[in-house]
C-alpha cells in the first residue's frame, strides 16, 4: 500500500510541512513497519521526517503503530526497569551493564534491547557478554533480581529493519527515537529514557505525558541511559504521564575525576566487576540514578 499521500504532508519541507495526528501516524508506522511499502518510499520518508523533526503527537502514533507489532516480554506482577541501549562507547567506557546490575542487585528486573547501530562503538550487549548475560533467542518472562538483553530484532523485526535503513541513508530516523521510548513488556515498566540535546528532553517528556508512561528521563552517556560517572545530570521522573524533575544537575567544578576504565568490552566488564564486589566505588551520579529508579519503580506499582 502507498503512504504517497502521507509524504505529500511531511515531504514540503521544513516550513511546509503538514503534521499528522495521532490515527495518520499510527497508520503510516504501521505500513513502514510492515514492509508495505518500497524502498522509495522508506527513503522518502526517513527523509522528510529528518527535515521536519517528529511532533510528540506523532511519535505517540508511531508508538501506538509498534505496540500492536511488538512480541512482548511478560512482566506480570513484577517491577521492571527497561534500558534501551542503541548508541555504546566512543570516548567513554559504556557502564549501561553496570546500571542494569545494580538494579538487579536491588531485586529488580532488568530488561536490556538493543541493536548495533553504530558498529564502530563498543555495545552493551558486547560487555554484557563478557559478564556471562548473554542475547537472548526467545522472548522470556522478565524475572526479579536478573538481567536480560533482548536483541531488537526478537521484539520487531520491522523495527530492526528501520534501524538498519541508517546504514543506507546515512542519518538517523524515527526508529531511533522510538528505541528510547518504547515500552516493550505486556505490563506497565520504568523506562529509562536518554537524550543527547536539551531540545529531546522536551519532546520526549510530552511524549511520555501523551502516552501516559513511567520513565526516567535524564542527558545519558554518548546517547546510553546511564548517567555520566562523572558529573549528575538532571533527572526527570514520569509516573503515568506526570513529569517532576528529581535530581538537579550538578553544579560547579569537579572535585574528583572518577577512574574510569578504557572504552573496550574486556576492560570495562572487568571494572564493572570490581565495583560488584566492593573493590572500586559505584561512581556517585550512577549511585543516584539507582536511587531514583528504585524510588519510581515502587511508587509506579501503584495507580494514578
Amino acid at each position: 500500500m502507498s503512504i504517497s499521500h502521507y509524504i505529500k504532508d511531511i515531504g514540503r519541507g521544513k516550513e511546509g510541512a503538514r503534521s499528522l495526528n495521532r490515527a495518520q501516524a499510527a497508520d503510516l508506522m504501521g505500513l513502514v513497519l510492515d514492509g508495505a511499502v518500497s524502498d522509495l518510499e522508506l527513503g522518502a520518508f526517513v527523509l522528510a521526517m529528518r527535515i521536519k523533526g517528529e511532533t510528540p503527537l506523532e511519535m505517540a502514533g508511531f508508538l501506538d503503530a509498534l505496540d500492536t507489532r511488538l512480541h512482548k516480554i511478560p512482566n506480570a506482577n513484577v517491577s521492571t526497569v527497561v534500558l534501551p541501549s542503541y548508541n555504546g562507547a566512543r570516548k567513554l567506557p559504556v557502564l549501561t551493564p553496570l546500571l542494569a546490575l545494580l538494579l538487579a542487585r536491588e531485586g529488580l528486573a532488568v530488561v536490556v534491547h538493543g541493536h548495533s547501530t553504530e558498529p564502530s562503538r563498543v555495545s552493551a550487549q558486547k560487555v554484557l557478554q563478557v559478564l556471562a548475560v548473554h542475547s537472548q533467542t526467545a522472548i522470556k518472562n522478565a524475572e526479579p533480581g536478573t538481567v536480560q538483553f533482548v536483541p531488537t530484532t526478537l521484539l520487531c523485526p520491522g523495527l530492526a529493519r528501520l534501524l538498519d535503513v541508517r546504514q543506507v541513508v546515512g542519518l538517523r530516523n524515527s526508529a531511533h527515537s522510538l528505541v528510547k521510548l518504547m515500552n516493550p513488556c505486556t505490563h506497565p515498566a520504568v523506562v529509562v529514557g536518554s537524550y543527547t540535546h536539551p531540545e529531546y528532553a522536551v519532546s520526549m517528556a510530552a511524549t511520555q505525558e501523551l502516552t501516559l508512561a513511567n520513565a526516567l528521563l535524564l542527558r545519558g552517556t554518548e546517547g546510553e541511559p546511564v548517567a555520566d560517572a562523572r558529573r549528575t545530570p538532571a533527572m526527570t521522573a514520569i509516573r503515568h504521564g506526570h513529569a517532576a524533575q528529581v535530581q538537579e544537575a550538578q553544579a560547579g567544578a569537579l572535585a574528583a575525576l572518577p577512574s574510569l576504565p578504557a572504552p573496550d568490552a574486556t576492560a570495562t566488564a572487568q571494572w564493572i566487576q570490581a565495583v560488584l564486589a566492593g573493590q572500586v566505588p559505584v561512581p556517585q551520579p550512577i549511585a543516584q540514578q539507582v536511587a531514583r529508579i528504585v524510588q519510581l519503580c515502587h511508587t509506579t506499582r501503584t495507580t494514578p
